[in-house]
């Protein structure tokens, strides 16, 4: 098994090389950096997951995901998929944020307007209403939390 000394002190060669943890963990070292991967089976097929690039990803975190990804496997996922699936739905929630939403619909309403009340409108967008529910997916906002954000602005008398 590997240890953070012979990870820290192992340098690049002419060729890539791996330095073999164990259950199919290893540190692939080339000369662009550390690369941590996990090889495993699914289905028959013999596969491969990036698990990080050290020193961001320690000995210890890197164990830790490969620990993860056999849970995984134990269940019948496929890490792969998994992390694709994952990656999915964080640019579906990131693209069906309100902001996100209500910016593409500035971008069409626009249009028909002068540009000072155009500008106008986003600018206030982004310094009340972005800040307080932008962030938070368009079919998860509660009618309460747009009110409560309207009667902020109200109170200060915008």
């Amino acid at each position: 098994m590997l240890t953070d000394t012979t990870v820290r002190q192992s340098k690049p060669k002419d060729k890539p090389y791996k330095l073999t943890d164990s259950g199919g963990l290893y540190l692939l070292i080339n000369t662009t950096g550390k690369y941590w991967r996990l090889n495993y089976r699914f289905t028959g097929k013999q596969k491969t997951l990036a698990l990080g690039v050290y020193p961001s990803i320690s000995l210890i975190d890197a164990r830790k995901r490969c620990d993860q990804a056999k849970v995984l496997l134990a269940n019948d996922v496929d890490p792969s998929e998994s992390r694709k699936e994952q990656k999915l739905q964080k640019a579906i929630t990131e693209n069906n944020s309100f902001e996100a939403v209500s910016r593409l619909w500035w971008s069409h309403w626009k249009h028909d307007k002068t540009e000072r009340h155009a500008n106008y409108t986003i600018r206030r967008m982004e310094a009340d209403i972005f800040p307080a529910i932008g962030h938070k997916p368009v079919n998860e906002l509660t009618t309460a939390q747009f009110i409560a954000v309207v009667r902020e602005v109200e109170s200060r008398g915008l």
